[in-house]
């Protein structure tokens, strides 16, 4: 089993950067695609980036692409997410979720980031 925690969060102004964490527990991290998902109050939750399982791939929803970038550090267990150039519309709880197969097997908590205009 796999526990996720995110940490990084927090308020920012539109135009300012934060970088969120995800560390996992276990020796199985090297096994998960790792994701980023976030949900803002109101709406659905929505994919945000997908990393490989060695990280030499990745892909990003539109709405981040070339502002967010997704890596992770398979030594530390940790999967990251930098964020550029935030938006009002950025704010949301952010999680981060693995997945061996189609179906994402678990879920951090979340963080919560605030991005003010």
């Amino acid at each position: 089993q796999v526990q996720l925690v995110e940490s990084g969060g927090g308020l920012v102004q539109a135009g300012g950067s934060l970088r969120l964490s995800c560390a996992a527990s276990g020796r199985s991290f090297t096994t998960y695609a790792m994701g980023w998902f976030r949900q803002a109050p109101g709406k659905e939750r929505e994919f945000v980036a997908i990393i490989s399982r060695s990280g030499g791939s990745t892909a990003y929803a539109d709405s981040v692409k070339g502002r967010f970038t997704i890596s992770r550090d398979n030594a530390k267990n940790t999967l990251y997410l930098q964020m550029n150039s935030l938006k009002p519309e950025d704010t949301a709880v952010y999680y981060c979720a693995g997945r061996r197969d189609q179906e994402y097997d678990y879920w951090g908590q979340g963080t919560q980031v605030t991005v003010s205009s």
